[in-house]
């Protein structure tokens, strides 16, 4: 399809953006509308909403991407989610609600100190900042190779560009504004992935029952493994680690739970958690789906894939399914990218303005002007770790993110546990060299498991780092925390 074209559909998206940020910020740039939204947000609208920043780019081309691979067995950990987002909403989002929080690592704070509160931020502020710019990555390169290249633009030009829209259309109404253009981000997302599946089916020339038919028979639909231990893919392991992977990735990130938040009553963002997370089982069928298709279509008619699994969808769409689908795939992908991103950067400030920053210490106009000024610098880091994904090439970029979430989410983890389960106090100035050893001590036991076991960690790295946090956290604890 000709760029032109396409950079006009990309600059009318970016319109769509800015006209929902024209109505939602009109009323001013405050603090409070731009960190929980003036606590006024609908649940439904944020329930919808989140689905398309969780689900991300990353997501729309990696996973159809695993079933050559990995068939259907991403599933397994996709279980497990929804038994995560039970824990969230009936154990993490009553004590935030009572603690009326607008950055969860206060809890760190009240339950510890400075120290561990600081500590938290920081370590979400790293992993945010790889995990957004990872998925951003994706949206770039597509704009990248289907658009600029063909103006000679350079691949950080690009990414300056889209980061200052993102920076734009975010950078007054923060939550408040995100709530909404995450919406329009999530329909987009859901209309491109049905009507790439509706497309490949016609395709094939194949009726529902049939496709339904084939799947049973096919070896690329198995989803449980439960008699190997070895395997990365085992049903106990992924399940497991489905559940901590949304308790941190959600449950424990600023990003997720700030629009959480940012609903007025604790049941109605209870509603919310419950009905968004029942919402990723069908969604990432469906993507798994769309690979079982492509993979099928392949086979049928002796077309060959490409070998690296995140290009699978893209050159398929662009060789075989025409430039109306084309355009919805490049629209899906940004719009995700885009939801995770804005996210992101109002995640980021937030923590760094409330925890690290103290701007509740600090008078209004003061506040105001410090958030807008992290805000920038946020968004500047991202285009700086966005570039530098570039070299790093890896095949399954999703994976990627979650052996991420294990090292730097890991000690959250162990440290918002020891904080629920035990009434001990762990000594404050001691708990950040804990975080860091934590991440290192993984590391080293996860060598030492595949040298000398041959067993190859996966996603349960985060439960092992978690682990050891708590068991150093209870080494360093000394007295009784009184409520």
């Amino acid at each position: 399809m000709n760029p032109s074209v396409l950079l006009f559909i990309l600059l009318g998206y970016f319109a769509i953006l800015f006209v929902i940020s024209f109505f939602t910020a009109r009323k001013g740039d405050g603090n409070a509308a731009f960190f929980v939204g003036k606590r006024q947000s609908p649940w439904y609208l944020v329930a919808f909403g989140m689905i398309g920043a969780s689900v991300s780019g990353v997501s729309v081309v990696s996973v159809p991407g695993m079933v050559p691979h990995l068939q259907f067995t991403y599933l397994q950990t996709v279980i497990g989610f929804f038994f995560g987002y039970i824990v969230i909403a009936y154990i993490l989002l009553p004590l935030f609600y009572k603690l009326q929080l607008t950055s969860i690592y206060t809890y760190l704070r009240e339950r510890f100190g400075l120290s561990t509160q600081k500590t938290g931020a920081f370590i979400f502020i790293v992993a945010k900042l790889i995990g957004s710019a990872a998925k951003l990555y994706v949206a770039v390169l597509l704009l990248q190779e289907f658009i600029f290249r063909n103006w000679h633009i350079p691949f950080y030009v690009t990414v300056c560009l889209v980061v200052l829209g993102i920076w734009l259309y975010t950078r007054r109404g923060g939550i408040k504004t995100i709530v909404w253009t995450d919406c329009v981000q999530t329909l987009f997302l859901l209309v491109a992935l049905v009507l790439m599946v509706v497309e490949t089916t016609n395709l094939l020339g194949w009726s529902v029952p049939k496709v339904f038919s084939e799947l049973s028979k096919s070896d690329m639909g198995h989803i449980f493994i439960f008699d190997d231990w070895h395997s990365k893919q085992n049903f106990f392991k992924q399940f497991l680690s489905g559940i901590f992977i949304v308790i941190v990735m959600t449950g424990l990130d600023q990003e997720m739970m700030q629009k959480n938040l940012s609903c007025c009553t604790l049941k109605e963002s209870r509603k919310n958690m419950l009905w968004y997370g029942a919402a990723f089982l069908p969604m990432n069928f469906l993507f798994l789906l769309l690979g079982f298709l492509i993979v099928s279509y392949a086979h049928i008619y002796g077309m060959p894939l490409p070998t690296d699994a995140d290009t699978i969808l893209p050159f398929f769409a662009v060789s075989y399914l025409g430039n109306v689908v084309v355009v919805c795939l490049m629209i899906s992908i940004i719009a995700a990218s885009f939801s995770s991103a804005d996210s992101a950067l109002t995640a980021i400030t937030t923590t760094f303005a409330i925890d690290i920053m103290r701007v509740s210490e600090k008078s209004e106009n003061q506040a105001i002007m410090l958030r807008k000024v992290i805000h920038l610098a946020a968004s500047i880091l991202l285009i700086l770790v966005v570039i530098a994904f570039k070299y790093i090439n890896n095949q399954h970029i999703i994976d990627t993110i979650y052996q991420l979430v294990g090292y730097t989410y890991g000690p959250l983890l162990g440290l918002f546990a020891f904080g629920l389960i035990t009434k001990k106090r762990s000594e404050d100035r001691f708990i950040p060299y804990v975080a860091i050893a934590s991440p290192i001590l993984t590391y080293l036991l996860q060598l030492a498991c595949s040298c000398y076991f041959n067993y190859s960690f996966g996603y349960e790295l985060l439960m092992i780092n978690g682990l050891i946090t708590f068991v150093g956290l209870m080494i360093f604890s000394s007295k009784t925390f009184k409520q």
